[in-house]
């Protein structure tokens, strides 16, 4: 379903296709700055199987463990899967403060998610040292996460558009703890003069975005929208 948030067509993060190799990836961008994948997966099967119809299909009954849309998720509800789909999985109300919006993504119970994540195909790249864990999510259009960090990881869009906002380790940004990415979009974002910007793209279906180690990032989803992480740990 396609949502109100307008898509910003300007993306400063840089990009790579199939023909990044392994020893690139590694000199340009696993410990130094993110880049947005194109190519480097196929996962048309994986997608096929993240249709709401599908979905419900194999996992309504299940539950799924949702937490606040906050930088420091205070809350977790456990509900079925098909009444998240049917009754929570709505767009963002601009007046809702992220401690009180519910956001299914990264609590997955494997047993019953596994098999799922056997057709995904996850990008081709490791950071030595680290193994993948991989966090699925499901939002409605304005909906996101605000500034947080973390280690390092891909994140896919598997349906709809998910616009992303990064920052260095170095430089934190000015936001609230509690306040939603599309309430900072809609009032922060405006006063940052140029050099105070972040860097920031909106990715579509089939995309992969990686991040390094530490860098701040918040996501805000366009359209209702299907994605998976793998993170680095």
């Amino acid at each position: 379903l396609a949502g109100t948030v307008p898509e910003e067509p300007r993306c400063t993060v840089e990009r790579a296709d199939a023909s990044l190799t392994y020893s690139l990836f590694l000199q340009r961008f696993a410990f130094s700055r993110p880049v947005i994948l194109g190519g480097v997966t196929d996962n048309s099967a994986f997608r096929a199987l993240c249709t709401r119809e599908k979905l419900l299909a194999a996992f309504g009954p299940f539950p799924v463990r949702l937490s606040t849309a906050n930088t420091y998720s205070y809350r977790k509800v456990d509900v079925p899967f098909q009444e998240y789909v049917e009754h929570l999985l709505k767009p963002q109300d601009p007046a809702r403060l992220g401690s009180d919006t519910l956001y299914f993504f990264g609590d997955n119970n494997f047993t019953e998610w596994g098999p799922l994540f056997q057709h995904y195909v996850p990008p081709p790249f490791r950071i030595p040292g680290t193994s993948p864990a991989y966090s699925f999510g499901i939002a409605g259009s304005g909906s996101g996460v605000p500034f947080h960090w973390h280690g390092p990881g891909f994140s896919e869009v598997i349906f709809g558009r998910k616009r992303w906002f990064l920052y260095p380790p170095d430089k934190t940004p000015h936001f609230h703890p509690n306040e939603t990415t599309l309430a900072w979009l809609q009032h922060t974002y405006p006063t940052l003069p140029p050099a105070q910007r972040p860097l920031e793209c909106t990715l579509h279906p089939g995309e992969v975005l990686y991040f390094p180690d530490r860098w701040w990032h918040a996501t805000l989803n366009l359209d209702t929208s299907v994605f998976i992480s793998t993170f680095l740990g």
